[in-house]
């Protein structure tokens, strides 16, 4: 496919599939990622992890370790703890929140399968993780805490005894009517209890880290494959007191994240600390069956759920209680991933009451915390199970339900009963367009001529409609989330003398496709070519400035910061133009990159000849700089809402339990798209990982606490063979909280598609008396359904 083919409106980048500049180094292989990092002298770390899941350390012995071939070094929790504070968590979300310290190493008591025990340094990392079986470690044996309601009773087992409770916090919001008041007048109520299981992340780069030391400046630079560089910056600066200017943090090209890599995580500091100890470069690289231990996990909650309607389908009323696993630590944003889903359980419905209420709970399992979509998911696939719930109890169809439901598109901007205001949107054109690509209605025919006729295989149809709160952002929401920083943005533009266009941005991309976006943006603003245009990212040193990349905020707040930059540039460049051409700027008039005198169209400079200028004049006017560059911090006034329509059909075997999709279609609506291909790959992956978690994935823990699915081959990742052929489509309405117009797009897929498919895996089972089929749906799971529903 040729740019020309792909072209958008002409003569501009923003909304052209542009192939991804980054691609060609990536593909080939002619980057650098962490574990590739190569330094003089370096050594390498190997960590010795608990094998149980809570225990107090009564001895740790490394000296045997020392021993070992090409073994430098060893060192046991109590070795490093000076110098060495707790792990961060930047979001305590009440005022009596329980925060435990949170110690990289362990000292005194493990808390979960995985907590890091001890440390051995080698010049090689075979030798390293060869060592750590001759560290000799004697455990005084825990009650293990892994039920959810039972670590709330009185009397549980404690993770942290010091504590005197598992329960972290519990959250509530209501808004509206009082939701009793709202039942007793309802006409019907539903009630379910759905399970979130824990999800492993699976970067295609697992996590990695080298610290390089300058002895002779105290100075620190630490490549990591991280998400979050400049938070990170700042947080190993308060766990390991080394000054922050002193600190250089670099996000080489990362694979994937997916919120894994949203994480200020021991190993980090571990590497930090050994390296300064030392005075040699380090290099932590994780296994695979490592990560899946020790790199947080994602959801993991009870979901109790309740709403209230008329006889003819009005939502009067919504209730959600939670239970959220925080895992043995609070980490980075632990407390706040149940949060952030809070205000999206009412999804695009009206009412008149919503009450929610969540309790954090700490047990003996690998800490939680951002996975893609972040709370959002797990609040759709509970909104949109139980309207489905509700449809069968209305003897409705399921989206004749949810129509009159909606805010309509002439009620934007429209605030939520949780108190979010919606700035656009149009739920009817998207599910419209979503239904006639979908075929529902000669679907629907099928499904009913297969019931009649027993077939064995069922057909199953699922919906899920969904909106999401993305863009984090506001700084005054944020604040009063008690999150622990702002929601801004920053952005510089360079102009060379040569006139060619350097971009640095904060946000620091891990295959979002920034590098060609931000070019897009930039081009199209200052009317250069697309090629002349570089983006710099993921390095303190040359981008100072940044909140990172999380919540499908880059674009919709780097992007617009970028925007605003460039737009800047245009400002200070016109008077620079004004001098140059011997006019005032308001006779000057600037497209396709050139400035030209209004009425003498041959007087004209474009803006890489005045950047040029700019820099080599002897004569600029008082107060007009040798430069056009510009810089700019963006504090989004709102959040952006992307929305859209899934549609599943399923093929469910009842002999067997096998179910296969047989078709999915997806309308979003994105706001304005600024390359069409990128966004299309986005939503991809985001259905496949959103249908990974509702037929294939879950972390599985033993009645001892210990991780069962602790490889790939006992926790299935799908393949492309795995999943189906998706349609994917779009609908338009642009935000109005940013100058682009855009919307996240990076969760999107994710959070809509698990409810539709499992939504469709229970709809082919109703005929046998079945109302749900806890995820993930395997074919064991939907054997027992139906069997149990049967008997």
């Amino acid at each position: 496919m040729t740019d020309q083919a792909v072209a958008g409106e002409a003569g501009r980048e923003v909304g052209r599939s542009r192939l991804r500049k980054e691609d060609a180094r990536l593909l080939t292989g002619q980057t650098n990622w962490t574990d590739n990092i190569q330094v003089s002298g370096m050594l390498h770390l190997a960590i010795l992890r608990s094998p149980m899941a809570h225990a107090r350390l009564t001895r740790v012995d490394v000296a045997p370790a020392l021993e070992r071939p090409g073994v430098l070094a060893a060192f046991s929790g109590a070795d490093l703890a000076e110098g060495l504070g707790s792990l961060p968590c930047a979001w305590p979300v009440t005022e009596d929140i329980v925060l435990p310290d949170h110690p990289p190493i362990a000292v005194e008591e493990v808390r979960y399968a995985g907590d890091p025990v001890a440390v051995v340094v080698a010049r090689d990392r075979y030798a390293a993780a060869d060592a750590l079986e001759a560290i000799e470690v004697d455990y005084d044996p825990l009650p293990p805490v892994l039920d959810l309601e039972a670590a709330l009773a009185e009397g549980a087992p404690l993770v942290h005894s010091d504590k005197g409770t598992n329960r972290c916090y519990t959250w509530p919001l209501a808004t509206g009517e009082p939701f009793d008041a709202v039942r007793e007048r309802a006409e019907v109520t539903v009630k379910r209890r759905y399970h979130q299981q824990r999800l492993i992340p699976n970067a295609m780069e697992p996590r990695a880290v080298v610290v390089t030391p300058l002895a002779a400046s105290g100075e620190y630079t630490v490549y990591s494959a991280t998400q979050i560089p400049h938070i990170l910056r700042i947080m190993l600066a308060t766990v390991t007191g080394i000054p922050e200017h002193k600190l250089r943090v670099i996000a080489p090209d990362v694979g994937g994240g997916f919120g894994s890599k949203l994480q200020v995580y021991g190993e980090e500091a571990l590497a930090l600390a050994v390296a300064r100890r030392l005075g040699r470069p380090v290099k932590w690289t994780e296994s695979r069956s490592e990560g899946y231990l020790a790199t947080h996990h994602g959801r993991g909650m009870i979901q109790d759920i309740e709403v209230a309607a008329t006889r003819e389908g009005r939502l009067l009323g919504l209730k959600v209680d939670l239970i959220a696993d925080m895992g043995a630590y609070l980490m980075l944003v632990t407390p706040g991933i149940p949060i952030l889903g809070a205000f999206m359980y009412p999804a695009i419905y009206k009412m008149d009451s919503y009450e929610f209420n969540c309790t954090g709970v700490f047990t003996t399992r690998t800490p939680t915390d951002a996975y893609r979509g972040a709370g959002r998911p797990e609040a759709t696939f509970a909104i949109e199970r139980i309207m489905d719930e509700l449809a069968v109890e209305l003897d409705l169809d399921p989206v004749e339900l949810r129509r009159p439901n909606w805010i309509r598109r002439e009620e934007f901007p429209y605030t939520t009963i949780a108190g979010l205001t919606y700035d656009s949107g149009d739920y009817e054109a998207a599910t419209a367009k979503a239904l006639s690509l979908f075929g529902y209605d000669e679907l629907r025919a099928e499904q009913r001529r297969r019931n009649e006729r027993g077939d064995p295989v069922r057909l199953g149809i699922g919906v899920s409609t969904f909106t999401e709160m993305c863009g984090l952002a506001p700084s005054r929401v944020l604040r009063d989330l008690r999150y622990g920083a702002g929601g801004w943005e920053a952005a510089s533009i360079r102009m060379l003398p040569t006139g060619k266009v350097e971009v640095v941005t904060g946000t620091s991309p891990h295959g979002q496709g920034h590098e060609t976006c931000w070019s897009q943006i930039a081009a199209d603003v200052l009317g250069v070519p697309f090629e002349d245009v570089e983006v710099l990212h993921g390095d303190t040193k040359s981008s100072p400035q940044g909140m990172d990349t999380y919540g499908s905020r880059s674009l919709a707040v780097g992007g617009e910061a970028v925007h605003r930059a460039a737009t800047t540039v245009v400002h200070k460049a016109r008077r620079v133009a004004a001098h140059l051409l011997e006019a005032s700027e308001q006779d000057l008039e600037f497209r396709d990159g050139v400035f030209s005198v209004k009425g003498s169209p041959e007087a004209r400079k474009s803006i890489q000849e005045i950047a040029f200028e700019a820099f080599t004049n002897h004569d600029l006017p008082d107060g007009v700089e040798p430069s056009i560059n510009a810089e700019h911090v963006v504090d989004p006034e709102n959040f952006s809402f992307p929305h859209g329509t899934h549609l599943c059909a399923v093929e469910v075997d009842t002999e067997t339990g096998y179910t296969k999709i047989r078709s999915y279609v997806c309308v979003d609506d994105v706001g304005h798209v600024v390359n069409p291909m990128i966004v299309e790959g986005q939503v991809h992956g985001g259905l496949a990982q959103g249908i990974a978690q509702a037929l294939y994935e879950e972390a599985v823990y033993d009645d001892e606490g210990n991780l069962v699915s602790g490889t790939m081959a006992d926790y299935l990742v799908p393949s492309a063979a795995d999943l189906p052929e998706f349609v994917t489509d779009r609908t338009e309405t642009p935000a109005s909280s940013n100058a682009l117009g855009v919307k996240g797009v990076g969760e999107a897929g994710t959070i809509a598609s698990t409810p539709a498919v499992v939504n469709a895996v229970v709809d082919a089972l109703r005929p046998f008396g079945v109302d749900d089929v806890r995820m993930p749906c395997t074919p064991e799971r939907v054997w027992r359904a139906v069997r149990e529903a049967t008997a």
